[in-house]
């Protein structure tokens, strides 16, 4: 099981560090995903969530639909807030969730050739709706694809999420599901895909 965030309008930071803090506290490693604006505007957060042991996941310089992009574009896309990431932290990144879940084969292609791991979630907790705390633990807790294996998306510009956020990890924990980082979920060789979407090895 993995939980996935990352930053969303108004791509604030106003609950970063309270975000840091419940999942230090329950003991759990996400994966944040981070657009070139936002690792400009708030390099601190990046040095501190790295220092929390969590992902540093890409998910592009502009937030555009990559579909619409040719490879070149595409690329300067992703290695641009690499190399940002990389001057802050000293490590390169190899996730990359591309913006609005927007994907084509040519995308797909041209992560894996510059060593980069496309990822999409199956469980959105539509925390970016803003229905409430309930909502949000509702939604993930009782959401039809949640199993193993899943990717869940939340945001923590989102206006509910910091406060729904320590419910979630609970209720997930009470369900069974061990909460991992993207990094430690994915496999990396020798797999398939089914038509879910889940990686299945080979």
């Amino acid at each position: 099981m993995e939980y996935n965030r990352k930053s969303a309008s108004p791509w604030g930071n106003e609950d970063t560090a309270k975000i840091l803090d419940i999942l230090a506290r329950n003991n759990v490693h996400v994966t944040f995903f981070m657009t070139g604006g936002w690792v400009e505007k708030y390099p601190e957060d990046v040095k501190a969530i790295a220092a929390a042991g969590h992902d540093l996941g890409n998910h592009s310089e502009n937030h555009k639909k990559m579909s619409e992009l040719n490879t070149d574009e595409c690329k300067q896309e992703i290695l641009s807030v690499n190399d940002k990431v990389k001057a802050l932290t000293g490590s390169d990144m190899f996730l990359f969730r591309p913006p609005y879940g927007d994907y084509n084969n040519n995308l797909i292609t041209t992560t894996r050739s510059i060593n980069y791991y496309p990822i999409q979630w199956d469980v959105d907790s539509l925390d970016w709706k803003n229905y409430g705390v309930d909502s949000i633990i509702n939604t993930v807790l009782n959401h039809k694809h949640l199993g193993n294996g899943s990717i869940i998306l939340m945001h923590n510009g989102a206006k509910y999420t910091a406060d729904a956020l320590e419910s979630v990890i609970k209720g997930l924990k009470e369900k069974g599901f061990e909460i991992v980082p993207i990094s430690q979920l994915i496999i990396r060789d020798n797999y398939t895909i089914n038509t879910e979407g889940r990686q299945i090895p080979n």
